[in-house]
């Protein structure tokens, strides 16, 4: 059922991060770029909601009175702590407010209502980060009405006074600047699982556990982690169609200052064919024992549950490749050309039984890549496809090649297969993708125009390209997809819906990291680093180069 539903919404998520690129004629104190709000609304247990303007007495079917104002403070109204906020009250359908009372129930401590200039204001002390809801009942001749709308004050942590207070009421600070906010106490120090505590949407999750996760990012001061949770208090959150979630997972922005690539990456490979496994991921605050950490990735975490949301046997093997030797070869690219030790060199298993280290725990493995290693053109072609889902497996091979995955072009990929069942076939997810769009896993600068079909990491991708009856309808469906899923125009207009939402929250993220995401010792030696606005403007460029020249290849 999960699976339908992703594949349902895929199409409404795609259209709606089109459509809100195009434009917003909303204002607010959180405005990114082009002035646009991205302070979204009051949060509740699982997500964030709307702007908080509404009328109880408003007219409608069923001979309803009209309105005689319907009361609103619009916003919704981020101020940072100690900062100054200041707001009217005023009717919805612009009737004349000033005959006309107005009654505010949820006001927080110090803030303030004038009566004759229908103004709040308000400056927050540095304990007061929260989200207010406050309800605005319409008094006329000195009785309330029974209109009552609502506004939404948030007051954002500020987190680098050196008096600043650590959000004491989690459950009153369920969002951020309209970005959801997680907070993980207790916070895991090793990769092992270990109990701890974590608030979102309002809610605290019982028996909750956490672990490091990572290669490379677990040298960053700003990690990434694995997050578990029981079967009886699943983590989800509607709002981002993201529900019913065993295990998640925080990825960390360190090393992209875009703060949109590992997103952007999910949500092409998910719009390129939503028939594949896909990956939803979204953006969100995180707070690490109390303390504000900055903007994650919030991600699936490939596993048997997530497989089982895809129809698959929950029980079947799940490898992960884990580096380059992860080849489809005997040859290993670690060592240099060297035969590899054993045909499952580069991977490890994830899920499945027999457990790795057991007597033929990677037997179904080991068939699959001596088949694409060794097998002659004629037994390729005749079987490949009983072993494998081909278009996985392709749609791999056009996805990798367009964003220049060059780290998860043959390693960082999910392989899944159910022994038990004999009409199993191959199926391919992807993961990690810090290294695309235009830089490497070290985020050095990559070109655009760069021809690479990766045969020298990936025999399964060499041997596809050389057989015709393979290779020719690949290219020519890559050909079609340049021209709507992953055309520039299509392809920044999410890169825009992504900048329009996180512009607040990336940049108070640009602000506690900047200075050790630029001293960091393996790209230290770089001279042409951005700040946040760049390094999106660099993104952008960097697709639309690499949209036409992927377009004269496969044209």
């Amino acid at each position: 059922m999960l699976v339908s539903m992703r594949v349902s919404l895929l199409s409404a998520l795609f259209a709606a991060l089109l459509f809100s690129a195009c434009g917003d004629d909303s204002s607010s104190a959180g405005a990114g770029p082009g002035g646009s709000d991205n302070s979204g609304g009051a949060g509740n247990a699982g997500g964030t909601g709307g702007s908080g303007a509404s009328g109880a007495g408003s007219s409608g079917g069923g001979g309803a009175a009209p309105l005689i104002c319907g009361p609103s403070g619009a916003g919704p109204h981020w101020v940072l702590e100690t900062e100054p906020l200041s707001f009217e009250i005023s009717c919805s359908n612009g009737a004349d407010v000033s005959t006309l009372g107005f009654e505010l129930a949820g006001l927080p401590a110090g803030a303030t209502y004038d009566e004759a200039s229908k103004t709040v204001s308000f400056t927050p002390g540095l304990d007061q980060a929260a989200v207010y809801p406050i309800s605005i009942t319409l008094v006329v001749d000195g009785t309330p009405t029974d209109e009552v709308g609502a506004v939404k004050i948030g007051v954002a942590d500020k987190w680098d006074d050196p008096a600043n207070v650590l959000v004491t009421d989690k459950l009153a600070y369920p969002e951020e600047y309209g970005l959801p906010v997680l907070f993980l106490d207790n916070a895991p120090t090793t990769e092992e699982y270990t109990p701890a505590t974590i608030t979102y949407g309002a809610h605290v999750y019982a028996g909750g556990e956490a672990k490091l996760r990572g290669a490379a990012s677990l040298n960053y001061p700003k990690n990434s982690y694995t997050l578990k949770f029981t079967k009886e208090d699943k983590f989800g959150d509607p709002s981002k169609d993201f529900e019913e979630k065993r295990k998640v997972v925080l990825i960390s922005t360190f090393d992209d200052n875009s703060y949109v690539r590992q997103r952007l990456a999910y949500d092409l490979w998910n719009a390129i064919d939503p028939q594949h496994l896909q990956i939803d991921t979204y953006s969100a605050v995180v707070f690490l024992n109390g303390e504000y950490f900055g903007l994650y990735t919030i991600a699936d975490h490939v596993d048997g549950f997530l497989m089982e949301d895809h129809g698959l046997n929950q029980e079947g093997n799940l490898y992960k490749a884990i580096n380059h030797d992860a080849n489809f070869d005997t040859t290993s690219i670690q060592n240099g050309g060297a035969p590899k030790q054993t045909l499952h060199d580069g991977y490890t298993k994830k899920e499945g039984l027999p457990l790795e280290g057991e007597l033929g725990a990677f037997d179904d493995l080991e068939e699959l890549v001596n088949f694409v290693a060794t097998s002659d053109d004629a037994t390729f072609l005749t079987e490949l496809d009983q072993r494998i889902d081909r278009r996985d497996y392709e749609n791999w091979f056009i996805f990798a090649t367009f964003i220049l995955a060059d780290d998860s072009a043959g390693k960082n990929s999910y392989h899944f297969h159910d022994p038990l069942d004999p009409a199993s076939r191959w199926r391919y997810a992807p993961w990690d993708f810090n290294a695309s769009f235009g830089q490497t896993w070290t985020t050095h600068r990559e070109g655009a125009s760069d021809l690479q079909e990766y045969v020298n990491r990936n025999r399964l991708f060499e041997r596809f390209l050389a057989a015709p009856s393979i290779a020719d309808p690949m290219k020519a469906r890559y050909a079609t997809l340049l021209t709507n899923t992953l055309s520039a125009e299509t392809v920044n207009a999410l890169v825009d819906a992504y900048a329009t939402e996180i512009y607040t929250s990336a940049k108070r993220d640009e602000a506690k990291w900047v200075t050790e995401m630029q001293n960091f010792p393996w790209w230290s030696d770089r001279t042409d680093f951005n700040d946040h606005e760049g390094e999106l403007a660099y993104v952008k460029a960097w697709i639309e180069e690499r949209a036409t020249f992927q377009t004269s290849v496969y044209p």
